[in-house]
């Protein structure tokens, strides 16, 4: 029977693969803006469109993606080698991507256009053998979202260091000239992240088979995919979320800069918010226990919304109600994380009963689509916003409009997403005991 309970040391190895993805994924929407708009000096709609087209790649990489690792044959499983594989490559173009070659305007636009690209196919390269691993280590519903609250616990705290440590390393390493500074500072992250790719690759194992081996073509594998409702609505919640993660994620630097003006709690503002959902990652297996993903995942998005609405009419002369309004929404917004992706596993054992077909890799190479898509859009959307209201990145000051702005991309305009997803969630229908039917059915026909 393949449900297991996971040690501990697995679940723990588990996460280190989020840890080394999130050196990358917490760079990318925490520092890249600023770093291409303020220190590169790339103009903020330039980033807009940049950020936008490179996304649309993964229109094309992740759904292959996601078919060429559920072929994927060897001794080690079908999803673990990669994290081997392509753990190099990635931690360099990490430093790539952050450093600033002296180039002509249209030179400087080109070189961020490949080194972005190349970090984002890199990406989904790694991430999506990643998350479909937490689908076939056990196919317990609750030893999954426990796995996956060590996951983004460990995540959270890569998130932690890089919102603490960068600003530090940055100045160490550039003593002042942070072009300098930003590639070395990366370049210790990537040795890190290469390091925890390795971890878990060790420390953890592919259980979970398929009961009806089953091979086709691409389109086939896509339509079984695409008669999966339960898989819908959880791609729907992944598109919905980042919009509102990383709308409030990109402004974060800018609230600190322009709307509180203080520079100097750049780094403590980051590290709070992050410590705050790392924490918030641990609750998220006992409350799924106690009364249900769905339910669960209904009562973390109302307390973000309601934190969000309460840090818009918080004044900024309060800093101290300011880092108190942030940590409570941050205590919340990581929270879901470990419900939502357990969801994607649980989804694909439906479809498996359904059709007869186990699309693992596919199913979350297609939530990674729309979460990518979400990000693609927070990532048009919060740079125009700001260049439509008057934002100049390398000025000291900034316009009541642009000031206005962020302050709107930091709290209400999340706040819709996250209130968005309340109804959307409500249509999900695998419970606890729904799931346990669908993995008796489906060991049932696995022995008949």
């Amino acid at each position: 029977m393949s449900e297991t309970k996971l040690k501990p040391l697995e679940k723990m190895g588990y996460g280190l693969g989020d840890f080394a993805s999130n050196i990358v994924f917490q760079s990318v929407i925490i520092f890249l803006q600023p770093f291409y708009t303020n220190i590169y000096g790339i103009g903020a709609a330039s980033v807009a469109f940049m950020f936008l087209a490179v996304r649309v790649l993964d229109m094309a990489t992740d759904p292959i993606m996601g078919i060429i690792a559920d072929r994927t044959s060897t001794k080690w499983g079908r999803y673990r080698p990669y994290l081997l594989w392509f753990s190099i490559p990635f931690s360099i173009l990490l430093v790539l991507t952050f450093t600033t070659p002296d180039f002509s305007d249209q030179g400087k636009l080109i070189y961020a256009y490949l080194t972005y690209a190349m970090l984002m196919i890199l990406y989904t390269i790694v991430n999506i053998p990643y998350c479909s691993l937490g689908g076939v280590m056990t196919s317990d519903s609750h030893e999954r979202v426990s796995a996956n609250s060590y996951r983004f616990f460990l995540a959270t705290s890569a998130g932690v260091m890089i919102g603490y440590m960068i600003p530090k390393l940055v100045n160490h390493f550039g003593n002042g000239d942070e072009r300098i500074g930003y590639p070395y500072a990366m370049a210790v992250f990537g040795f890190l992240a290469i390091v925890a790719f390795i971890g878990c690759f060790t420390l953890t194992k592919e259980r979970v088979r398929q009961v009806v081996p089953a091979k086709g073509s691409f389109g086939e594998e896509v339509k079984t995919l695409l008669k999966n409702d339960q898989w819908w609505i959880v791609a729907m919640l992944f598109f919905i979320l980042l919009i509102g993660i990383v709308m409030r994620a990109a402004s974060q630097v800018n609230y600190v800069l322009f709307v509180l003006s203080e520079k100097d709690l750049v780094a403590s503002f980051i590290t709070a918010g992050l410590v705050a959902q790392m924490l918030g990652a641990t609750f998220a297996s006992p409350l799924s226990k106690k009364i249900g993903n769905v339910p669960s995942y209904i009562l973390i998005q109302a307390m973000i919304v309601l934190g969000s609405i309460a840090l818009y009419f918080t004044p900024t002369s309060n800093l101290s109600l300011v880092y108190a309004g942030f940590i409570f929404i941050s205590f919340f917004a990581q929270m879901g994380a470990p419900i939502l992706f357990t969801m994607v596993a649980d989804t694909v054992e439906y479809g498996e009963l359904k059709t007869g077909r186990r699309v693992t890799g596919l199913a979350f190479s297609g939530v990674l689509f729309t979460l990518k898509m979400g990000v693609a859009l927070a990532g048009f959307l919060t740079p125009m916003f700001l260049a439509m209201n008057g934002f100049a990145g390398t000025a000291e000051n900034q316009s009541f409009e642009a000031k206005e702005t962020i302050l709107l991309s930091l709290t209400l305009y999340p706040a819709i997403a996250h209130f968005l997803l309340i109804p959307i969630v409500s249509f999900y229908k695998l419970n606890k005991s729904r799931c346990d039917e669908i993995r008796a059915a489906l060991d049932q026909k696995a022995t008949a």
